[in-house]
């Protein structure tokens, strides 16, 4: 029937320095980058490098955050290589070649970006934020990054409400894109260090086959130094 097939969703450039790119990951990739962070999570439980919901300010974010590469600390906010004597996990190297590939393929609809999709990019720190089907995450900068080389970021799981503005603060105007399970988002250039957030998670969307039942895992990748 012509109304039950999927509507298109053609990879987008929201704007300058921001790609959306649907369907980037295989259900395949999607189960096995669960996978695997479910294992290094079980790995590093119990240690000061543990999967947690981090203290910012004065409260704690909804989201579950679990560090890989380096271990992104809050009050102040920065990266460490270890904490209590304990090293964060490290990324596992198919991870690099997978942001590899994200930046070519969001280069391809942001041209922004072209400067980073020829392999010089390095994967220091990788960010598992698991979202529960009513966390959210406000709107922020990613500023603890020396580098100005993009972010890949990996949804896979429920939709969520993805919103970027601009660096100049928290007002509009926003873009606001529908994340689905597999979709890929790239901002650099001159959205590096736009405002950026998940105002809503929305229930029981997850897909069969995903690797999730419900609520949301969102992968950042990242070059910390220059």
């Amino acid at each position: 029937m012509l109304f039950d097939a999927p509507l298109p969703r053609p990879p987008r450039h929201l704007r300058a320095g921001v790609a959306h790119v649907p369907g980037f990951l295989s259900f395949d990739e999607q189960r096995g980058l669960v996978d695997q962070s479910r294992e290094i999570a079980r790995s590093v439980a119990g240690t000061p490098v543990a999967m947690a919901r981090p203290v910012v300010g004065s409260g704690q974010m909804s989201v579950h955050t679990l560090s890989l590469g380096q271990f992104w600390a809050a009050n102040p906010y920065r990266y460490v290589t270890a904490v209590g004597g304990v090293d964060a996990a490290p990324i596992p190297p198919e991870w690099s070649d997978l942001a590899q590939r994200a930046l070519v393929a969001a280069a391809d609809i942001a041209p922004e970006l072209v400067p980073w999709a020829t392999g010089e990019f390095r994967a220091e720190a990788a960010l598992v934020n698991y979202y529960a089907p009513d966390a959210k995450m406000g709107l922020h900068v990613d500023a603890n990054e020396e580098s100005a080389a993009p972010v890949v970021s990996l949804s896979i799981g429920d939709e969520a409400l993805f919103r970027i503005g601009h660096t100049e603060g928290k007002t509009k105007p926003w873009d606001d894109v529908t994340l689905m399970s597999g979709d890929l988002i790239v901002f650099g250039g001159p959205a590096r260090r736009a405002y950026h957030g998940v105002p809503t998670i929305r229930p029981d969307t997850a897909p069969a086959g995903c690797g999730l039942r419900e609520g949301r895992i969102n992968i950042t990748i990242r070059q910390v130094g220059i």
